[in-house]
């Protein structure tokens, strides 16, 4: 089985900081807590990427 993927790099640093969020949150948050941590976990792995705007 070939383990070199395409983007194995950034799809660890992601899964990676989704563990972290939840390592250190557990589960029984909101949403939007959940949210604002993995974008803290998302820019300490140098990953850059949009946050969701809300509409109203």
């Amino acid at each position: 089985m070939n383990t070199n993927l395409k983007y194995q790099d950034i799809t660890e640093k992601i899964i990676g900081a989704a563990f972290e969020v939840h390592k250190f949150l557990g589960n029984g948050f909101q949403e939007v807590i959940y949210q604002r941590a993995l974008a803290i976990e998302m820019r300490k792995a140098g990953l850059e990427f949009a946050v969701k705007m809300r509409r109203t």
